[in-house]
């Protein structure tokens, strides 16, 4: 048998329980190894940055970036296959992976950080999974630190006292549109795991495990609830079904999360970072939003757009992304 896959993470790090519900779901060898004092040393001979998680291969290289990692390990282990057979459905699962990996991000971290509840909870739970051997007054003050300092990183993904009730709301109306979408269905796209959702799964199950959100998945929605659990082991329960089968509840998530709110705050995003803004501002379904620019997700979005670019045949994913009035973005990156 060959060494097994090691993956340095965090279970408060969405990208890191991501890949972890990927590697279950595929079989692949691997050890999870929380980053903490005791194993830093060990992380750090690999990471080349300050990031999780951190994946060693068997040859002994590093590999980060939750997205690449899988698209990396997906082309070495085809089956079972993340990705449906028909272009459009894969084309829309990347597109809800990109969402969950970059909008989502911003519920879950709001939330996070937003209230004291919530704060107390993470502080303590990330202290205590970073110094597994201290004593009570060493976990105490390290959770007073990352209190500090992660209150203060908020911005990092637009939140303020302005943006505040539009990521709210937009946690909410995902859960409602999600709630309908899963009912009776066990993964995005079907009956077995998409691309989309371990990226959009990983927020929702992170939100989840904090007090907040956590109350609302749990009070509003217990469909999600069950896909949060039912993606910590992922399986193949069946096949995946048609867009034509899957339109009628996804086509709304689409449109009002992806297309009104994503779609315009990305575009914006990569603009700002091009002309070299220190602040953007663009209007989502209305109302104003403000923040500083995000410039790794730039990159991500690109990658996006190339995926849209290779499409042989455009014509549904066109009618899906102009159903959701986004279609100009893609076919203009696209020429």
């Amino acid at each position: 048998m060959s060494e097994p896959y090691l993956i340095y993470g965090a279970e408060m790090s969405p990208y890191s329980v991501k890949v972890r519900s990927y590697f279950r779901f595929k079989g692949i060898p691997h050890r999870w190894l929380p980053r903490n004092a005791d194993t830093m040393a060990d992380y750090q001979k690999h990471a080349k940055l300050p990031i999780v998680p951190l994946v060693v291969t068997p040859e002994d290289e590093g590999v980060q970036d939750s997205t690449p990692i899988i698209e990396r390990l997906e082309a070495s282990f085809r089956e079972p296959s993340i990705h449906p057979e028909d272009p459009t459905l894969r084309f829309v699962s990347e597109l809800l992976e990109e969402f969950g990996d970059e909008w989502g991000n911003k519920w879950m971290f709001h939330y996070r950080w937003a209230r004291s509840v919530d704060q107390e909870s993470c502080a303590g739970r990330i202290a205590r999974g970073a110094m597994p051997r201290a004593d009570e007054s060493q976990h105490a003050a390290m959770a007073a630190q990352v209190r500090e300092r992660m209150v203060g990183r908020v911005w990092f993904v637009g939140s303020s006292e302005q943006t505040a009730p539009q990521i709210e709301a937009s946690f909410a109306e995902t859960l409602e549109l999600l709630e309908t979408h899963l009912a009776g269905r066990p993964y995005l796209m079907g009956a077995r795991p998409c691309f989309g959702d371990f990226g959009l799964w990983g927020q929702i199950y992170n939100a989840w495990t904090d007090p907040t959100p956590g109350a609302l998945v749990e009070s509003r929605a217990p469909a999600v609830l069950e896909w949060c659990q039912r993606m910590l082991f992922p399986r193949v329960e069946g096949e995946f079904e048609s867009w034509e089968s899957l339109s009628p509840t996804l086509m709304p998530l689409i449109d009002q999360q992806v297309g009104r709110l994503f779609v315009p705050w990305t575009l914006a995003n990569a603009q700002a970072i091009e002309q070299g803004q220190e602040e953007f501002s663009v209007e989502l379904a209305g109302q104003t939003w403000s923040q500083k620019p995000q410039k790794y997700h730039a990159k991500s979005l690109r990658a996006l757009f190339e995926k849209y670019a290779k499409l042989e045949d455009r014509r549904q994913v066109d009618g899906i992304l102009e159903c959701a009035r986004c279609l100009d973005a893609f076919s203009g990156a696209a020429g």
